[in-house]
């Protein structure tokens, strides 16, 4: 799973102080590899220095390139879930559980 955000993003910093904790309490947590990819600004998040290696590939895969938080569900080297925002964390959640189902 992938999280790509910046310290300047508000809805981001929101992300972190409401949910981070519990995430990383979480079963599904130990279950996955967790990837944060943060920029110095959020506007740069989607440059491709802030995604090496085996990240940019993903990063190509991304079709619109603005926003955050974007939260990513990565299988098998593509993107099975792609949610924008803080409100749609409840839905990667869900989608997380369907595949590890």
């Amino acid at each position: 799973m992938i999280l790509s955000g910046g310290p300047d993003c508000p809805p981001c910093v929101r992300w972190k102080r409401e949910y981070l904790e519990a995430w990383i309490a979480s079963p599904e947590f130990r279950q996955v590899v967790w990837e944060e990819v943060e920029a110095a600004r959020f506007r740069e998040v989607y440059q491709e220095r802030y995604w090496p290696g085996d990240l940019a590939p993903i990063l190509a895969q991304i079709p619109r390139k603005s926003g955050a938080p974007r939260f990513l569900i990565v299988q098998a080297g593509r993107i099975v879930s792609n949610h924008l925002g803080v409100s749609k964390w409840a839905n990667t959640l869900d989608d997380l559980r369907k595949l590890l189902g």
